[in-house]
C-alpha cells in the first residue's frame, strides 16, 4: 500500500509494509484525490487556489454534510452555542465546499466526514469536532480538553460508526437547509 502526499511540485511516496501472517484487509474511509493539473499541465496549489476564503476573514470554515439530518442539527448546534460566531459554515456539496475539501487533502465528493478548515490546516472526524468544541461557549471548550485523552483510534472509531449509519437513524432532506 502507497499513500502520495503533496510536497512542493512533486508528490512523496510513503510505503506501508505489512508482515506476510498479517492477513486483514484494510478499508479506507476517506481518499486522497490526485493533484489536479491546469490545462498547461500545472499542479494546482489548493492552499493558494482557496486562500481567497481567508483572505477577509480567517475565522475557519466548518464543512457539513448538507443533506444529512444529524450534521445540520450539528450546524443548528454549533450556531447556537457560538455566542462570537466564529465559526463559519459550508455545506461539502457546493462549490466551495468541493475546494475547501481538495485543500484538505480529501476527494471532492467525499461527504463521509465533518472538516473544519482553518487558514493554516484541516481537521477531519473526531479531531474536527473536537476543534468545533474548542471554539464555542462553556462547558464545550473544557470537555474538548478532556475527550482529547481519549486515544484517537476509539474516538474516530465511535465517529465513523455515526457516520456511517447517519442516515438511517436520523434520516436525510432533500436540500441543505444553511
Amino acid at each position: 500500500m502507497a499513500l502520495l502526499i503533496p510536497r512542493g511540485g512533486g508528490c512523496v511516496r510513503l510505503g506501508v509494509s505489512r508482515p506476510a501472517h498479517v492477513r486483514k484487509r484494510l478499508i479506507a474511509f476517506a481518499t486522497m484525490t490526485p493533484p489536479r493539473t491546469s490545462p498547461r499541465g500545472d499542479v494546482v496549489d489548493w492552499v493558494e487556489a482557496t486562500s481567497g476564503f481567508f483572505q477577509n476573514d480567517t475565522r475557519p470554515i466548518m464543512l457539513f454534510d448538507g443533506v444529512c439530518n444529524l450534521c445540520n442539527g450539528g450546524v443548528k448546534f454549533v450556531r447556537d452555542n457560538d455566542r462570537n460566531r466564529s465559526i463559519r459554515f459550508e455545506a461539502l456539496q457546493s462549490e466551495a465546499g468541493k475546494k475547501l475539501l481538495r485543500r484538505s487533502g480529501r476527494a471532492p465528493d467525499d461527504i463521509s466526514s465533518v472538516v473544519l478548515v482553518e487558514k493554516d490546516g484541516s481537521h477531519i472526524k473526531s479531531e474536527a469536532v473536537l476543534k468545533i468544541m474548542e471554539y464555542i461557549d462553556l462547558p464545550f471548550p473544557q470537555l474538548a480538553f478532556f475527550l482529547q485523552f481519549v486515544p484517537l483510534f476509539v474516538r474516530d472509531f465511535v465517529y465513523d460508526n455515526v457516520a456511517n449509519n447517519r442516515y438511517t437513524f436520523f434520516g436525510r432532506s432533500d436540500s441543505c437547509e444553511i
